[in-house]
């Protein structure tokens, strides 16, 4: 695409002009296909100073997370390889079901905003613009549905690698979907599919990433928090979301090849849930029981206080700390 092609000309010269006679010699094109580039590149975002007899200079980038932003940080080889980024949307999660299909295998949907986001059992999400990370992924695997559940504690792994990776502060799991910073969720993960009794036919699973979220909606103070105000620092979205693709792929590859016992551990020593006195709530009925283990199929193992065991699979119930929220 020509408009990329001349970004990264711009980007690799930044601090120096490039004339439009140079740019139309390295890209074989003319002098009017260069400056309608120009123009639609301003119309993005991107600040470039056009001076007669110097040429064009890249002074400003936006803070957007499309692909030619985000491609220099991307080492995945097929998750995230075709990107289609949006201005707005209502829903990545919904827009990704719709075109799953015929989409390939590894197709990440990001956009700036949501407008009807959502978490798991429909609750709404806060997706503003800008201010996050809202990210799906279609994956089309040769697994049964029993096994594709297990593909969000996968999912919430590599955003805890990621986070600490880009972010430099530890987050944790709040089994089996939300990551965690001090007593707070910053990240919600939604694994939704689409199969037959023994396979699934695709997966999509969103990740939505509170990072530079500075104000909540009063329901949600002291329940969520972002990555911005847990560091006391504006960070770049670019290279977290390339990293939360880079980290999924590895260990999805390692779950595709060696099941969820392979990441079994990883799961349980990120787990803010183990060793805690939890509240399970089942058909708006609540036990209280110590969480003790996540077991291979990646189910939360619950010890009551009458002393019976009880494996909770992740999408039977809620499960929240007597302490609060964690």
């Amino acid at each position: 695409m020509l408009k990329n092609d001349i970004l990264s000309i711009l980007k690799a010269n930044k601090g120096k002009h490039i004339s439009g006679q140079e740019l139309c010699e390295m890209l074989n094109v003319s002098r009017t296909a260069v400056w309608k580039c120009i123009n639609e590149l301003k119309s993005d975002g991107y600040i470039i100073e056009s001076k007669h007899k110097s040429g064009y200079l890249l002074m400003e980038e936006p803070d957007i997370i499309d692909y030619m932003e985000i491609s220099p940080y991307l080492k995945a080889e097929f998750i995230g390889r075709n990107y289609l980024h949006f201005e707005s949307i209502s829903s990545t999660n919904d827009y990704a079901k719709e075109i799953a299909p015929s989409a390939t295998d590894g197709t990440a949907i990001v956009a700036e905003e949501q407008t009807s986001g959502r978490g798991r059992m429909g609750r709404h999400w806060v997706s503003n613009k800008g201010q996050g990370i809202w990210l799906s992924m279609i994956l089309k695997p040769n697994l049964s549905p029993n096994e594709a559940v297990k593909l969000t504690q996968v999912a919430a792994v590599a955003v805890v690698d990621s986070i600490k990776e880009i972010a430099d502060i530890r987050s944790g799991i709040k089994w089996p979907n939300d990551i965690v910073i001090n007593s707070k969720k910053v990240c919600g993960i939604l694994t939704e599919m689409n199969g037959e009794i023994d396979r699934v036919n695709f997966i999509v699973i969103g990740i939505g990433i509170n990072v530079n979220v500075q104000n909540f909606p009063e329901d949600l103070c002291g329940k969520a928090t972002s990555l911005s105000i847990e560091t006391g620092k504006i960070l770049d979205r670019k290279p977290l979301t390339a990293s939360i693709l880079n980290n999924f792929e590895k260990y999805y590859r390692i779950f595709l090849i060696n099941g969820f016992s392979s990441i079994r551990n990883l799961c349980k020593e990120y787990s803010l849930t183990l060793n805690k006195d939890v509240k399970v709530i089942i058909n708006n009925n609540e036990c209280i029981g110590r969480a003790v283990d996540i077991d291979d199929d990646g189910n939360l193992i619950v010890v009551f206080k009458n002393g019976e065991k009880k494996t909770i699979a992740s999408g039977d119930v809620s499960v929240r700390g007597l302490l609060g929220y964690v």
